[in-house]
């Protein structure tokens, strides 16, 4: 009769023989397998951007209307200031505020060929007197056609009367185109410098931006 013995624990070890790797040919290199595969590494876009081409052209666009509407505005106001402020038909007569710094002037508005004849002031002041022009100025505003037909000619700022005569003819007192000018050649310049300034930039900006692209391109290569 055999008696139950009991074994105390024993730990158990067993080694897995590692698997044999084939031996390398002689003279070749062995490489072991990168543990994890290498990132992933997106290409870059090109710097700098086409956008900033885009822009400037956009802004070239914007500085070409500005030079349109700064010369169309610079006409419209010319001819505003020019326009006769008074009013009146042949045969009246009125009190006009004159000032020689305005360069005031007679105008006519008349369908057809007519004479006519003004008298400003008194007569007791030859300061005071009404100058044919030295060239012929002629605009049309609003639906009339206005033509010049005296220098108003006045030592001091005043009021002054005014007389005119002419079947069928309106009469106006304004200013000379001539005097008026200065908001025209602002507006000739805004036509001339804005877009000029704009399409330099433009131009700039794209001939840098293609160069520094292109230059990106061949240190990628």
């Amino acid at each position: 009769m055999h008696e139950n013995q009991t074994f105390p624990p024993a730990e158990a070890t067993m080694r897995v023989p590692r698997p044999m790797m084939p031996p390398a040919p002689a003279g070749a290199t062995l490489r072991l397998p990168h543990p994890f595969p290498p990132p992933y590494a997106g290409s870059r876009p090109v710097r700098p951007r086409l956008l900033w081409v885009f822009l400037s052209w956009a802004l070239f666009v914007v500085l070409l209307v500005a030079g349109v509407g700064g010369f169309a505005g610079g006409l419209f106001s010319t001819l505003g200031d020019a326009a006769p402020a008074t009013i009146f038909s042949g045969g009246q007569s009125v009190s006009v505020a004159l000032d020689p710094a305005d360069r005031p002037a007679i105008y006519a508005a008349v369908d057809q060929p007519t004479d006519v004849r003004c008298q400003l002031g008194d007569g007791t002041d030859p300061r005071v007197r009404l100058t044919r022009p030295a060239v012929s100025q002629t605009f049309t505003l609003n639906g009339t056609t206005w033509e010049l037909l005296f220098e108003a000619g006045v030592p001091e700022a005043g009021t002054y009367p005014l007389a005119c005569e002419g079947d069928g003819v309106r009469f106006g007192v304004g200013r000379q185109l001539a005097g008026a000018a200065g908001l025209l050649v602002g507006g000739a310049v805004a036509l001339l410098a804005l877009p000029t300034v704009g399409f330099l930039a433009a131009l700039i900006v794209t001939i840098v931006v293609l160069a520094r692209r292109s230059a990106a391109r061949r240190r990628r290569a």
